[in-house]
């Protein structure tokens, strides 16, 4: 790619409690923008940023890894921080000199501990931040009730863009997480875990859905026409505003620190 510039750079940093999907988030990352040919896994000791004998042998990061990530006309450096509290000083450290952070929650142990840690830790530095609420293919995974914790523990303003199609392992009646559902296009995506997420097929929301995806977008519509009284009033018009409207306020809500938009997926299927 051409040399990059600062304005086409971006120090992306990923935050978590330990355990929740931060190495194999960047992983999935770092395949997709075709950095890699393959998907690493920790417990197999195959990832970029785990390179070290001894957290190939703890199965978790010690130490900060920096991994660059080419996007179109950018270039993202990834930052993989340390969940363990033992290491939290690598995560200060990393705070200082960054754009942006990525909160990872798992859907099913919700915001623990040390996701309070750098919560705060970031709010110490008014770094922007999104929220990416992980593992919805595991057993007693729950989006909303993740969702809900970010809020009365973090006391944090997510805002969903997304919600999963589905919660928990897929059983013989195809019950559990199949896709997200994206909200601003009112679409369900569907990753095919078995090309690690090369393939995405986009379907229309099912009907006995449409009223809680509904509900759902309201609530993303409600926060983002505050920033704009031209949008607001269309809203009110209207009772709908253009995707290109939301993606800008998205942004300038994010750089504010009036919300985190929020995600969610499951990075080991890269979903």
């Amino acid at each position: 790619m051409p040399d990059i510039t600062t304005e086409r750079l971006r120090n992306i940093v990923l935050l978590s409690h330990g355990g929740a999907g931060k190495t194999i988030l960047a992983e999935a990352l770092l395949h997709d923008s075709r950095v890699t040919t393959r998907v690493g896994r920790t417990q197999d000791g195959t990832t970029a940023s785990d390179y070290e004998p001894e957290e190939t042998r703890r199965e978790t990061s010690v130490q900060t890894s920096i991994l660059p990530c080419p996007w179109k006309d950018h270039k993202i450096n990834i930052i993989d921080t340390p969940g363990h509290v033992d290491f939290t000083a690598e995560v200060e450290r990393s705070l200082r000199v960054l754009d942006g952070a990525v909160m990872i929650f798992s859907s099913v142990e919700g915001v623990e501990a040390q996701s309070e840690t750098v919560w705060r830790q970031a709010n110490r530095y008014d770094v922007p931040r999104i929220c990416f609420i992980n593992k919805l293919d595991r057993i007693g995974a729950s989006f909303e009730r993740t969702f809900d914790e970010i809020v009365d523990r973090l006391g944090g303003q997510p805002l969903a863009l997304q919600i999963p199609l589905g919660e928990g392992p897929l059983g013989d009646a195809r019950d559990g997480f199949r896709a997200v559902i994206d909200l601003i296009g009112r679409r369900v995506l569907r990753f095919d875990a078995r090309e690690d997420g090369a393939e995405i097929t986009v379907e229309e929301v099912p009907e006995e859905l449409s009223g809680e995806v509904e509900a759902w977008r309201r609530r993303l519509l409600e926060a983002v026409v505050l920033l704009d009284d031209d949008v607001l009033e269309t809203y009110v018009e209207t009772d709908d505003v253009p995707a290109g409207d939301i993606h800008r306020l998205l942004r300038e809500g994010t750089l504010a620190g009036a919300f985190q938009p929020t995600v969610c997926g499951s990075a080991l299927d890269c979903i």
